[in-house]
């Protein structure tokens, strides 16, 4: 018998080069961290980074984002050192990319915006959020359908003719623009559908979740409802909504998870995603969960409340619970170990009394710390979140007495 070669099938994973730049509004260690947060969306989206090319320029270069030489240094790494994509920390115009391939055959040129597209579109489960994705992208290729021909455009008819570039062009642009127009149209009936479960669900509060994205939304999620919701330790875990009906103190609400916000998040994505965003909209209580140990939380705070505004529900009742207390580092502790791979009692205690003693617990109301893996201070956060949830309902059953409210049955949440 001939010893015949043995071929992989295993799908190869696909590798990038990260490029951004450092300027006057965004000074070396920005670009670090939000290089870092691409890193981490280039991994959720199954592609391994090869290596980071930072730039010092006042602003991008309008013709290729970064200047000449630094290009010829990418160049000469890449032809020792070939990989399938370059991703750009920020957004690209199209005469930017029509320039950069030109540069880079037969490596793909992305920017921060549609590698973000592209995870929504490989986790978009329901029908709504799959036409969500897919309107977004067709907004986002759109403006930049330019340079997929400018090679045919070159070819001219007679005088007064156009060349069949420009025609492919036109027709390219017609198709999207029908593309556009019948998704738009599918999702405002699904809407429409979805405003009326949402109305139906008006007689009782409604909390969401709302956050930066791998805040750990979804695990608390599951704490709260006793409900199996999908959590990992990748950006934009969760693009759909998830609904459950909990009952705490006897009361029943609804609990939502919603997709996570990210620092320059695509405009597309958030008006593709109006219905979705409706569950915030018409939250009577959003719960702002924050990543304590990620050492921008603070930024990341501003992030979803500037997006909260933008979508306008910055004036919502809320509470703010800052998470993964058990990954919280003091400044003073520099030296433990990094991922406290061995957490007790005393160590989470500790953590808590100096969160609870520090400014972020002297300046705000309506603040709870807990460590959501380790179901550290639940308690606090159900007694803060009754309390609240008490109030509203109270506006719509002024006469509510839930010992003669049977048809509720105790539901409970999960004890620590």
């Amino acid at each position: 018998m001939l010893n015949s070669p043995i071929f992989s099938t295993a799908k190869q994973q696909e590798t990038a080069i990260l490029v951004g730049l450092i300027t006057q509004k965004q000074n070396a260690e920005r670009t670090k961290e939000y290089l870092d947060e691409l890193d981490f969306l280039a991994t959720t989206a199954g592609v391994i980074t090869k290596r980071v090319f930072t730039q010092r320029l006042e602003r991008a270069d309008a013709k290729t984002f970064v200047g000449k030489g630094k290009l010829e240094e990418i160049k000469v790494w890449l032809i020792e050192n070939p990989v399938d994509s370059i991703i750009f920390d920020d957004d690209l115009t199209a005469p930017q990319v029509r320039n950069l391939e030109a540069m880079f055959q037969d490596i793909k040129i992305l920017d921060r915006s549609l590698l973000i597209l592209n995870i929504f579109s490989q986790r978009a489960r329901t029908d709504q959020s799959k036409r969500q994705v897919e309107l977004a992208q067709y907004q986002y290729l759109l403006p930049r359908l330019t340079r997929m021909w400018s090679h045919l455009s070159r070819q001219k008819g007679g005088i007064g003719m156009r060349g069949p570039g420009e025609k492919e062009l036109e027709t390219d642009k017609r198709i999207v623009k029908d593309r556009i127009a019948f998704l738009k149209d599918k999702l405002d009936k699904i809407d429409k559908q979805s405003f009326t479960r949402r109305k139906e669900r008006s007689q009782l509060v409604r909390v969401a979740l709302v956050g930066y994205t791998n805040v750990g939304k979804s695990t608390l999620m599951r704490r709260l409802a006793k409900t199996d919701v999908f959590a990992e330790n990748k950006l934009f875990a969760t693009i759909d909504s998830t609904v459950r009906k909990v009952v705490l103190g006897n009361i029943p609400f609804l609990l939502t998870d919603t997709v996570g916000f990210i620092r320059k998040l695509p405009t597309s994505l958030i008006e593709s995603f109006k219905s979705t965003l409706d569950e915030i909209r018409e939250a009577d209580i959003l719960v702002h969960v924050v990543d304590i140990s990620h050492p921008s939380f603070e930024e990341q705070i501003e992030v979803v409340n500037v997006t909260l505004a933008e979508i306008g529900a910055s004036d919502k009742s809320m509470v703010l619970v800052f998470n993964k207390l058990d990954l919280f580092k003091p400044e003073s502790e520099e030296n433990l170990d990094e991922h406290l791979e061995t957490i007790t009692e005393d160590d989470l205690q500790r953590n808590l009394e100096k969160l609870k003693n520090s400014y972020l617990k002297k300046n705000t109301e309506n603040v709870v710390f807990i460590s959501a893996e380790h179901k550290e201070n639940l308690g606090e956060l159900r007694t803060v979140l009754m309390n609240k949830i008490q109030e509203k309902h109270f506006l719509i059953y002024p006469n509510w007495d839930p010992t003669q409210n049977p048809m509720y049955d105790w539901q409970g949440v999960e004890q620590n």
